[in-house]
């Protein structure tokens, strides 16, 4: 094997984070019609999942620089595996149906967020030509993920009937016990050469750094205000279908995101990495003011498409960023900004969910707030094109 098996490997782990992030959003309508769960009860859900991803990212450097990437990788698989397949008996199982989604969860955020983590550096530290375009079409394999898992669950669902939703959780579990045997054989390089790493106090110590921990807060926000929320928002605000609102909300989001990153990846030598990033967050706005506002829901829907066209390069943008300006950064830079990025990704689900929860139980009143993050990420970058360290 050589480096392009690391690289579908991670691919694979992309997507394996894809159905961690993406799955049970699908079912929020159902779980909350099934176990009487509320909107800030359906949002706990997510807050968990990406708190405990953002306490992983917290934790895991210094487990990963002892025990090596290739283990570290593959428990994250295996955390995911058990995750899902908790998820489809647990509910059931315990007397609280809400606790067992909450350990379930549990379990398989372990694994993404070590997946988050490790997987970016891996694909850096790879013997690739163009950085910034490996990791932009790396990061489109995630939105790849999320459109499989929506398109392949709605064909499940059609066919076997949305109550069966335990078997197809059975069946996702497949993907991350195969990556975990995949990654034990492929090729692994250093992530960092010894006599350029950067201590944590180093890093910690660089304004620049901070300055990219609040564009990673931005992205996740402006990413998963809109996703977590895009199946509930198309059938409850919209009053869409199950398989159509799910089609058309998170589906065509994801479709979106993946090709804004994949174009971007192909024409990055053409297009400057901070104005494509400053041209997406007025984008961005636009699309969350759209699906807020527009009273046609096809308008609305055209909003929430072009949220995941807009937000594409964030998160993959930020790293490259990060990755040409602070240098001997390692494991200990991504872990940090992948934090930063899933406290983004807690924040952002949370704010549309505590605002609906007080605004009448209104979705397109809540996503209305989160308009708030693209505008913060769209001024710091413009303000920083001048700036060399940046």
């Amino acid at each position: 094997m050589n480096f392009s098996h690391t690289i579908y490997a991670s691919y694979l782990g992309y997507i394996t984070q894809a159905v961690v992030n993406n799955f049970v959003p699908l079912l929020f309508v159902t779980f909350s019609s099934a176990f009487g769960l509320n909107l800030e009860k359906i949002a706990l859900i997510t807050i968990l999942n990406f708190g405990l991803q953002l306490l992983v990212d917290l934790l895991s450097p210094p487990v990963v620089e002892k025990i090596g990437y290739r283990l570290s990788l593959i428990l994250a698989h295996v955390f995911a595996f058990i995750g899902l397949i908790s998820l489809a008996f647990l509910p059931s199982l315990l007397p609280d149906a809400f606790s067992g989604i909450l350990i379930s969860v549990m379990l398989y955020a372990l694994g993404g967020g070590l997946i988050e983590v490790l997987i970016s550096p891996v694909v850096e530290s790879c013997p690739t030509e163009k950085k910034e375009a490996a990791m932009s079409l790396l990061h489109s394999f995630y939105c790849w993920g999320h459109a499989g898992v929506v398109l392949l669950s709605l064909l499940f669902f059609k066919f076997f009937g949305i109550d069966k939703w335990p078997l197809l959780s059975l069946l996702w579990a497949l993907l991350p016990l195969f990556n975990a045997f995949y990654f034990a054989f492929v090729p692994l390089f250093p992530v960092t050469k010894e006599n350029e790493k950067l201590s944590l106090k180093a890093l910690l110590s660089k304004g620049t750094f901070w300055f990219f921990v609040l564009l990673m807060i931005c992205a996740g926000a402006s990413e998963q205000a809109m996703s977590q929320w895009a199946s509930a928002f198309a059938e409850k605000a919209l009053g869409l279908s199950k398989i159509l609102g799910d089609a058309l909300g998170p589906c065509t989001f994801a479709l979106c995101m993946g090709s804004s990153r994949a174009l971007y990846g192909k024409f990055s030598s053409r297009l400057p990495l901070k104005n494509a990033m400053i041209f997406s967050a007025l984008l961005c706005i636009t699309s969350y003011l759209l699906a807020s506002l527009a009273a046609n829901p096809v308008l609305a829907l055209v909003g929430c498409a072009l949220c995941g066209f807009s937000v594409g390069i964030f998160w993959p943008g930020t790293f490259s960023l990060s990755a040409s300006s602070i240098s001997g950064g390692g494991t200990a830079m991504y872990a940090l900004l992948a934090l930063a990025g899933d406290l983004g990704c807690a924040l952002g689900p949370w704010t549309v969910g505590f605002s609906s929860e007080h605004l009448g139980g209104s979705l397109k009143k809540g996503l209305l707030f989160a308009m708030i993050f693209p505008l913060v990420l769209g001024i710091c970058v413009f303000f920083s094109r001048k700036k060399k360290n940046l």
